[in-house]
């Protein structure tokens, strides 16, 4: 056997198995959620309007923001560009050990990384200055539950109101006289208690 026989073999084996790409169980693409779009504008930007199909949702930034690198992408990650401070706060974690603490070293060390990470993931979650689409359709919610109940409110005094004249309208109808209707001949009192 050659020595090329075998990586051609495995190249093979790989092309046929890792060349094919994916493809759902049931042969479809996965659907694409078009009844929302979120949108970023800025400055005095005019939102798009929402139609019958799709919600707008519109995030405002100021007009300075326009054309410079989005916040996500202005910081590096690369340790050569932390701080000293920050450099300084890890050196405060070194004889951090034992329960609690997420280190390898010690008993029950490694107890205390879920809440580091919990820790970590909500520090990076509140120093975060990116768009919250979460907060801003919650606050519309809100403004538009607001006007339903003045709406409704409304909408049961009109309701109200038309059962009002209606029902007046029937008891005009009611005590009127048909035009083949002769009204009856008015009832006197008879002489005959008069003894």
């Amino acid at each position: 056997m050659s020595n090329y026989a075998l990586p051609a073999a495995a190249a093979a084996f790989l092309t046929a198995t890792l060349g094919v790409p994916a493809v759902a169980q049931d042969g479809a693409a996965p659907a694409i959620d078009d009844s929302y779009n979120m949108v970023i504008v800025y400055g005095d930007d005019a939102c798009p309007q929402s139609t019958d199909e799709q919600i707008v949702v519109c995030a405002r930034k100021s007009e300075g923001e326009r054309y410079r690198i989005p916040e996500d992408l202005r910081y590096s990650t690369d340790p050569a560009n932390r701080s000293w401070a920050a450099r300084v706060e890890t050196f405060e974690m070194v004889g951090a050990f034992g329960t609690m603490s997420c280190s390898p070293v010690g008993a029950g060390g490694y107890t205390g990384c879920t809440q580091e990470m919990i820790r970590n993931a909500y520090a990076d979650k509140d120093a975060a200055a990116t768009v919250r689409f979460s907060q801003i359709i919650e606050r519309l919610r809100q403004e538009r539950l607001g006007t339903i109940d003045a709406e409704a409110e409304q909408t049961q005094r009109d309701v109200e109101m038309i059962e009002r004249e209606y029902m007046q309208r029937l008891e005009r109808e009611r005590a009127a006289e048909l035009p083949d209707e002769q009204a009856p001949p008015p009832v006197t009192p008879s002489a005959e208690g008069d003894d």
